[in-house]
């Protein structure tokens, strides 16, 4: 990683837009600027800065002077260039900071919304295996995928929720760090 992308990362409002599509998925610089009370052409400024490193791109739209954002879509297979897993890093790092905040602050959600639900499993997977597994559940995923362009398909009730799967393997514990071959 490179200064420059430490800089990136690190400067508050670059931050704040980062948290904010991860919350909301796509927002222009207005949505934004009214979101997190800076300036239009600050963020507009800032999320262009942040497309030209890679870390969002531009949101599919009709068109018109909005220009919708949202944090980059990698493609599911293949290998992950340094970018790529700074970017990784950068989307955990958000996912984590996100359910610290969810875990302080979910007594001031509305009731029927004071609850999460989590689970984990251990399963023994080859690595094709593996990408079947997140295949199918992006797939399980994808009917509700469209409510973010789409608001009013939205039911009403409906609000953003982090939906956040891991797979990678268990490695060996290691005594004292010792590297196992």
């Amino acid at each position: 990683m490179t200064e420059d992308d430490v800089n990136l990362r690190d400067h508050h409002v670059r931050t704040d837009l980062l948290d904010l599509l991860a919350e909301v998925g796509t927002v222009t610089a207005t949505e934004a600027a009214s979101r997190l009370g800076y300036s239009s052409g600050l963020c507009s400024f800032h999320l262009r800065q942040l497309a030209r490193h890679g870390y969002i791109e531009e949101a599919p739209h009709n068109g018109g002077r909005a220009r919708p954002w949202r944090l980059k879509q990698h493609s599911p297979a293949g290998n992950l260039g340094s970018a790529e897993e700074q970017f990784g890093d950068l989307a955990r790092g958000l996912e984590d900071e996100s359910w610290q905040r969810w875990l302080t602050q979910r007594d001031q959600a509305p009731p029927a919304w004071r609850r999460d639900e989590a689970f984990s499993a251990v399963a023994y997977l080859t690595p094709e295996e593996m990408s079947r597994v997140a295949d199918v559940i992006r797939r399980a995923l994808a009917p509700y995928q469209d409510r973010e362009q789409r608001p009013l398909a939205r039911p009403e009730d409906a609000r953003p929720v982090a939906l956040i799967t891991r797979l990678f393997p268990l490695l060996p514990h290691t005594p004292d760090g010792a590297d196992e071959g």
